[in-house]
């Protein structure tokens, strides 16, 4: 007899007239689930577009062209099909990092709210391994899990009104990569002159959901 997956609670509702969103709550057992009906749902509707957020899965559609209804009824199957299990293993990435300085202006911020030294703060940051949950707000921007609690910080009261490409930040209990220069309001930790967004390569992004990122402390 096959194992039953555990209950997990979701919803799924409205995202005014032309969307509908699941929510299934964050987790990395959770989110490989959603990676794989998003896998499954770009292929059996292609009419709609499909966006994988950091545990919740939206699908954006034509109400005049598709129904809402057909909608929600093929986000409850391909959630209720899909169990992680067959989620593709993503590829490994290595980020070199400078940290601190001009590269991080607040890594000290960064080291105080957690009751760490500066060099402390850069060992735990480059000790984990981080797992790419989802793509989102720019270009090549990869939300990041796995961020050692005792880093999580708050964002920035004030939100910078330029964030270099390239920065290496902390937001929440969250890390990320800056691909584009960009307003922001997370904790910059660190710089990167890996191109995370390059339209001109054959695939524009450098990470995909999935993939493992680990950051390599370089000297200046």
């Amino acid at each position: 007899m096959p194992e039953l997956l555990p209950f997990v609670p979701v919803t799924i509702q409205p995202f005014g007239e032309a969307a509908l969103v699941l929510s299934v709550g964050v987790s990395l057992v959770l989110q490989r689930r959603l990676w794989a009906a998003w896998h499954a749902l770009r292929e059996r509707e292609p009419q709609v577009e499909w966006v994988l957020g950091m545990g919740n899965l939206t699908g954006f559609f034509d109400p005049l062209a598709i129904a809402p209804a057909r909608v929600e009824k093929a986000i409850e199957l391909a959630w209720q099909g899909s169990d992680g299990a067959e989620s593709e293993a993503g590829k490994r990435v290595e980020i070199p990092v400078v940290y601190g300085g001009e590269a991080g202006p607040d890594l000290d911020a960064v080291a105080e709210h957690a009751g760490l030294s500066a060099s402390a703060t850069i060992e735990c940051h480059a000790a984990a391994e981080y797992t790419v949950y989802c793509l989102g707000f720019l270009p090549g921007f990869a939300y990041l899990g796995g961020l050692d609690p005792r880093l999580a910080c708050p964002r920035r009261a004030s939100p910078r009104i330029a964030v270099p490409a390239g920065s290496v930040a902390i937001g929440g209990a969250q890390t990320a990569v800056y691909p584009l220069a960009s307003p922001g309001g997370w904790q910059l930790i660190g710089h990167t002159d890996a191109a995370l967004f390059d339209p001109y390569r054959e695939t524009p992004g450098l990470l995909s959901p999935g993939d493992t990122v680990v950051f390599v402390p370089v000297a200046r």
